[in-house]
């Protein structure tokens, strides 16, 4: 008898998470201290039937976890930085908190990270990068990489999720097609989208600036830790951030003027 030999495909564009591959129409990824809780985030998703998210498979010979592969794009496009495709993405973020709303919000072990004061709502993602996010065409179909998920504020994840799609940021800092955006109609555009009501678009920008000084200095110790923090680090990380909260510093009042 032949044995069938597993063909291992890299796939890049994480920041942190070194080692994972596509096998056929699976991806195998290391597991972390996150894992468990991450695993029964993904069965609830499955139960619940909120199809935005990959489907736990279970768990390989070596140890990593198994999830069903999402065809599609990850990253920055022509197609997934319009004013469309970022309705869409508050569309799909919207499911998903509310997918998770019947999820226990105790009793669980998350990765630890920067969040909000106020008490937790709901699962958030916490990382809604562009590599994140898998596009079909204009259409955002999936939410992936949820290690850094955990308990916290519908306005925290939104919040995290804009610093990246707005992009609320320098634009030295920004990708190139979305280099010269109009930042304050996108916020509206995304709050419009995703029904937040008016009270929770004011707190935005305050929870911003929170936000940018946890995360840097979050960024900051686990950058000590090495492995992929560390190069995020040394590419950078910190000084973007600080870039970022001086830029909205300086537009603060404009930006505000869109989410009133």
């Amino acid at each position: 008898m032949v044995a069938t030999v597993l063909h291992e495909i890299p796939l890049q564009g994480g920041d942190v998470t070194d080692g994972v591959v596509r096998i056929a129409d699976t991806v195998r990824r290391p597991i972390c201290r996150s894992s468990p809780a991450v695993h029964a985030l993904l069965r609830h998703l499955e139960a619940v039937g909120f199809d935005g998210a990959p489907r736990l498979v279970g768990m390989d010979a070596t140890g990593r976890e198994i999830i069903t592969f999402v065809p599609g794009t990850a990253g920055l496009t022509v197609h997934s930085v319009t004013d469309e495709a970022l309705g869409s993405l508050a569309v799909l973020l919207r499911r998903f908190h509310d997918a998770t709303e019947g999820f226990p919000l105790a009793g669980h072990r998350w990765e630890g990270g920067s969040n909000d004061d106020d008490v937790p709502e709901v699962i958030g993602h916490c990382d809604l990068t562009p590599e994140n996010v898998i596009f079909q065409g204009a259409e955002p179909v999936a939410l992936i990489d949820f290690d850094l998920a955990r308990p916290t504020t519908r306005a925290f994840d939104v919040v995290t999720t804009l610093r990246h799609w707005a992009p609320i940021a320098d634009p030295v800092d920004r990708h190139p097609l979305l280099r010269h955006v109009d930042v304050g109609a996108r916020l509206r555009l995304f709050c419009e989208a995703y029904d937040l009501p008016p009270r929770t678009r004011r707190r935005l920008l305050p929870l911003a600036r929170l936000r940018f000084g946890r995360s840097y200095e979050v960024m900051r110790a686990r950058a000590a830790e090495g492995g992929g923090w560390a190069r995020l680090w040394e590419d950078g990380a910190g000084e973007r951030i600080r870039r970022a909260a001086a830029w909205l510093d300086t537009h603060e009042d404009e930006l505000h003027a869109h989410l009133v």
